[in-house]
């Protein structure tokens, strides 16, 4: 009679007793999964709610500034030692160590001008550059296309008393208003904006750049060492981050992990308990058994061997049963605990295998000093029951 004839039979014969550790297992592993496959999701969507956040790395010009007060009065400060960024200098952040974090660049510049005889502020842009950093915008109109087409903000459309496909006049020229912002609830709103290469020809700053905003905010991203890395790159210019932006998201991201690792932790020390006790309990049911099997000349080795197989059989079943379990699980409670409703189930080949291979190896431990104790019984102790 081969071993794994002889395990087979036993779990078909102690069907309730094995049902219940499957069952003690799978939950286990269950838990796991969800708990882990959770953090995978919600890694990937905070990831992807972060992407379209927007920037969270700015570069701005250097320069010196000294404030003057004289008896506890401010008197505003002084600039001097202004330099310039130049657009030449924006090839060189894509040369960084860290340059596959980068998911956007988006050069501006800044000046005011005379739109019918009122002030207002024109922003040069990269349209696709800036409406893939500024996802949240919403046109009544058109993007852009040509030089001669401007973008408005609300209040600038409200102040110039214009909408999408109105013309108005900028420094002289005419320009053709494609869109118009949606309320924002930001600086944008004020704001009119043109192609950067025509905003830098009205403002008399070929080839210069006020500020550029870098979009570089995942999960993950050493957004640190981009900042020093930039800095090292472009030494005129002063290079700052949005720290509490990255902070406050990657901290609540890793408390959960921090959770849900724990609480790992305690389900595999609770599904080996189970384990260990519904084994010992087979065991010592089936002393005259296995006195037999010893008697007839069954080695201590088979006798382990018969025990522990039918362990690991139960655990990869467990280990399966858990993993689909556990994808349920995920999927029912992602929506509740992620930052959007369409937030997207990670399926992951190394927490399916991890999970299946961790039910059997807690298993297999579990099983082990109930598969020694069965191997050392004394036959003849154990056919005295007979």
């Amino acid at each position: 009679m081969k071993l794994h004839n002889i395990s087979l039979n036993n779990l078909r014969r102690r069907k309730a007793k094995m049902a219940f550790l499957t069952v003690g297992l799978m939950v286990g592993i269950a838990t796991i999964v969800t708990l882990v496959t959770l953090t995978e999701s919600m890694s990937s969507d905070i990831g992807r709610k972060m992407d379209e956040f927007g920037a969270n790395i700015l570069i701005t010009p250097r320069s010196n500034d000294l404030s003057m007060s004289y008896g506890g009065i401010s008197l505003g400060g002084v600039t001097f030692d202004q330099r310039e960024i130049h657009e030449a200098d924006l090839a060189k952040i894509s040369t960084i160590a860290n340059n596959r974090n980068i998911s956007a660049v988006a050069p501006k510049v800044l000046g005011g001008v005379k739109v019918g005889g009122k002030d207002a502020m024109l922003v040069g842009v990269q349209f696709d550059k800036e409406l893939k950093m500024k996802q949240w915008w919403k046109i009544f109109g058109a993007e852009p296309k040509n030089a001669d087409e401007v973008l408005l903000g609300s209040e600038a459309a409200n102040l110039l008393n214009v909408t999408d496909g109105d013309s108005l006049e900028i420094s002289g020229q005419q320009f053709k208003v494609a869109g118009v912002l949606d309320h924002t609830g930001s600086q944008d709103d004020s704001l009119i904006f043109a192609r950067l290469d025509k905003a830098q020809e009205l403002l008399g700053k070929k080839g210069k750049i006020t500020l550029v905003e870098v979009a570089a905010l995942c999960a993950g991203c050493p957004i640190s060492d981009m900042v020093n890395q930039i800095a090292e790159k472009i030494p005129d210019a002063k290079v700052s981050a949005i720290q509490q932006v990255v902070e406050g998201r990657i901290k609540a991201l890793d408390h959960f992990k921090r959770f849900s690792y724990a609480m790992a932790g305690v389900v595999v020390f609770i599904g080996s308990l189970i384990v260990f006790v519904t084994m010992m309990g087979s065991v010592n049911e089936r002393t005259t058994e296995i006195g037999v099997f010893r008697a007839i000349g069954f080695r201590r080795m088979h006798v382990m061997r018969i025990i522990l197989l039918e362990a690991g059989l139960v655990s990869l079943l467990a280990g399966l049963l858990g993993y689909a379990a556990g994808l349920g699980g995920a999927k029912l409670a992602l929506p509740f605990m992620a930052e959007s409703k369409d937030a997207a189930l990670v399926l992951s080949g190394p927490i399916a295998g991890g999970s299946i291979a961790l039910a059997v190896v807690v298993g297999l431990l579990a099983s082990l000093y109930p598969a020694l104790h069965a191997s050392r019984m004394d036959p003849t102790e154990a056919l005295r029951a007979l």
